[in-house]
């Protein structure tokens, strides 16, 4: 039997927050969390409340060697437009990683964070 892979469920692996709760009403992007020793990340975009006409977002996890410079794309979470959770699995990671959130619509506004458990 595998384990559950949600943010109520088991944790296997270090637990990691890319981006602590977040209301946001612009693209913008998060602040550079050490990976440690990992390579992977399994991460979840917890979306509690999302406000606006025909708001969307899509989150953007991306690496770096020191955290400042030489940012690259490891994955794309499904564009969120509800309340809701989204789940990814992310490799390939450098000494950082960070959350870089797109969004789009009229007045719109999320509240949401990205977490997970890096292994």
């Amino acid at each position: 039997m595998s384990p559950a892979f949600d943010p109520t469920g088991p944790i296997y692996g270090d637990p990691i927050t890319v981006l602590p709760s977040t209301v946001a009403t612009t693209s913008a992007t998060g602040p550079a969390v050490p990976s440690g020793a990992y390579n992977t990340l399994r991460l979840v975009v917890a979306t509690t409340a999302v406000s606006g006409t025909t708001p969307s977002m899509t989150v953007t996890i991306e690496t770096s060697a020191d955290g400042s410079t030489g940012w690259t794309s490891v994955g794309a979470f499904a564009a969120v437009t509800t309340v809701t959770t989204v789940r990814k699995v992310v490799s390939g990671l450098d000494r950082f990683v960070r959350a870089n959130y797109a969004i789009t619509g009229t007045t719109p506004s999320f509240t949401f964070t990205v977490s997970g458990q890096a292994i």
